[in-house]
């Protein structure tokens, strides 16, 4: 398998419409290698037509291997019938795919962004799961240049793209159904974890005896017999890790609104929010770059069931030239300096504080967004990712270090 470093490949590109599919796809280009799309939906891991579609691309053409964004069964026990190998790279945390027992296929290349869900699943199949952190698309995010009339609609003091989570959140379809001392025992791990960042300990909180108790309430078991059952880890991420990004949320929106003049971007329901200046949904390729570039501060809370890694959203804003505002994550010092490529935070008071300090301190704002941006282009475009991908799975000698 191994190869040299102007070897072209010719790779299978399985899509589903994730966001970062279309950089990824720009990225394999710039390198010179040939991708072939497979853009068909699946319904299950065994949606039988699109086993076949699959099963006769593979017949049709011979691949150097097949991609795809997060990990996706139905792929992996096609690329094993074939001997052909499954590279993907996973972009969610939990990836609830990766239960699945097809993960142990000797075939699979498996990356995950996520350092604690990559240590949670790397025994499964060490040889063949690793961890990579995510990247950006330089071009993307670059190539819109900003006019006057979008400095009109998108210059701000701070912004923040993204969910609420409410309409995310399955806890609350059962909130109202589970006795108060369930209740009291969430809503005290929520408390706690609120006011801690950088370590995740929701799912080291749960009792045995509690996760039998609440699991009366709810559907936790493996959607197939192919799926490792992990009651905890389902609890702890689907259910009371998104209450908590949902509670996280709103707490720090509500308390910068009551301060400062923030812009929110979002489909959620912003109701509970008077005081944020709500500007519907943006396009990822049409305005996000630009509201990144516009923003003077631009606004990360990553998702508690993101236990020590870093969203795309890090890499976007600080790709686009954006000054970077986030809750610290434990992984944030292996890639980057703080303070000097991006600030983080450590509680609300502290949020607030650096939100006054640097809405008036525009020169160290500008060379912390410069620094931020020279550090993400000279080391986490999605090409250098990618290539580090490939290196690790023999298919190119690389230099660039891991």
């Amino acid at each position: 398998m191994t190869t040299n470093s102007n070897k072209k490949l010719t790779i299978l590109f399985c899509k589903y419409k994730s966001i970062c599919e279309p950089g990824v796809e720009h990225a394999f280009h710039i390198m010179g290698h040939t991708v072939d799309e497979l853009t068909e939906p699946f319904r299950s891991d065994f949606d039988s037509g699109y086993l076949e579609i699959l099963s006769s691309k593979l017949i049709e053409k011979n691949y150097d291997f097949v991609f795809s964004i997060n990990f996706q069964p139905i792929i992996s026990r096609v690329c094993t019938i074939f001997k052909i190998p499954y590279l993907c790279w996973t972009v969610d945390s939990p990836c609830s795919t990766l239960y699945s027992d097809s993960i142990k296929s000797p075939f699979n290349r498996i990356f995950i962004f996520d350092k604690k869900e990559y240590i949670k699943f790397h025994s499964y199949n060490p040889k063949n799961i690793f961890h990579l952190p995510l990247g950006c698309d330089y071009d993307a995010w670059n190539s819109l240049k900003l006019t006057e009339n979008d400095h009109q609609q998108y210059d701000c003091d701070i912004s923040f793209i993204g969910s609420t989570y409410r309409e995310k959140c399955i806890y609350n379809e059962i909130e109202k159904k589970i006795p108060p001392y369930l209740k009291g025992y969430v809503d005290g791990i929520i408390q706690a974890q609120m006011n801690v960042y950088g370590y995740n300990f929701i799912e080291d909180s749960l009792t045995k005896q509690f996760c039998n108790d609440f699991s009366k309430f709810i559907d936790c078991a493996p959607p197939t017999s192919e799926y490792i059952e992990d009651q905890r880890g389902i609890i702890a991420n689907t259910f009371i890790g998104e209450k908590c990004t949902e509670q996280e949320r709103l707490l720090t929106l509500t308390n910068i609104s009551n301060h400062f003049n923030i812009d929110l971007y979002t489909m959620s329901d912003v109701s509970s929010l008077p005081n944020v200046h709500f500007c519907g949904a943006a396009n990822s390729k049409t305005m996000m770059p630009k509201i990144f570039k516009c923003s003077k501060i631009n606004l990360n809370m990553t998702s508690r069931s993101i236990q020590t890694g870093l969203p795309l959203r890090i890499f976007d804003i600080m790709c686009a030239g954006g000054f970077c505002l986030t809750n610290f994550q434990a992984e944030i010092p292996e890639y980057f300096s703080i303070n000097e490529d991006l600030v983080v935070y450590d509680s609300q008071q502290d949020l607030l504080s650096k939100i006054s300090y640097f809405l008036s301190h525009e020169d160290e704002r500008k060379t912390i967004s410069q620094n931020g941006q020279k550090k993400v282009i000279e080391n986490y475009t999605y090409e250098i990712q990618l290539k580090k991908m490939l290196t690790i799975c023999g298919f190119i000698h690389n230099n660039c270090s891991l």
